[in-house]
């Protein structure tokens, strides 16, 4: 049980719209539902998701928020991914559970997958990169990207933490961490 209470249908026209924009057609999520429940963080939520495509193809976007929020203990979020995108991201088996127990040279990822997943370990555990870490992300991700790369890793630990503080059941339909 959530610790916060999710909006019940029906919703408000506005977040209605939003829900649908956000989910395309299937139920929102209750993250989701429990943010649109506090107009503000709703709002704030929203206007930094980073909800939108960005410079990261699908794959690379999807590998640095599972990494993300495996490093955060977030099978909520980290779930949610990966059902909904881990097969149009292209990950195998393999390199989904890379994901939450490889480390980031393992050999299921490409060099530049490399590169990321240390970029993000990196940021999880010192909040910056050193030189060298830069300097393997900049061999591989033009400057756009790399900033990507960095708001996503901030953004999927403030999700990780709003998951995780307001124990959020874990959606039905979402994988749960490899054990």
């Amino acid at each position: 049980m959530s610790r916060l209470a999710p909006l019940d249908p029906p919703y408000p026209a506005d977040v209605q719209q939003h829900f649908d924009r956000i989910m395309r057609g299937k139920p929102p999520l209750v993250l989701f539902r429990v943010m649109a429940g506090h107009p503000r963080a709703w709002e704030r939520f929203r206007g930094g998701s980073l909800l939108d495509r960005g410079p990261l193809p699908l794959r690379a976007r999807e590998i640095v928020i599972d990494r993300t929020c495996a490093l955060n203990a977030c099978e909520y979020e980290w779930g949610v991914h990966v059902t909904a995108f881990g097969a149009a991201a292209e990950l195998t088996e393999q390199q989904v559970h890379a994901t939450v127990r490889g480390p980031a040279d393992a050999g299921c990822w490409s060099q530049a997958e490399q590169a990321m997943i240390a970029a993000v370990d990196a940021l999880h555990v010192r909040a910056t990169l050193d030189d060298a870490e830069f300097a393997a992300l900049s061999a591989h991700y033009d400057e756009d990207q790399i900033l990507e790369i960095i708001l996503l890793c901030g953004f999927y630990r403030t999700v990780s933490y709003l998951a995780n503080a307001l124990a959020l059941p874990l959606e039905e339909t979402a994988a749960r961490f490899p054990r």
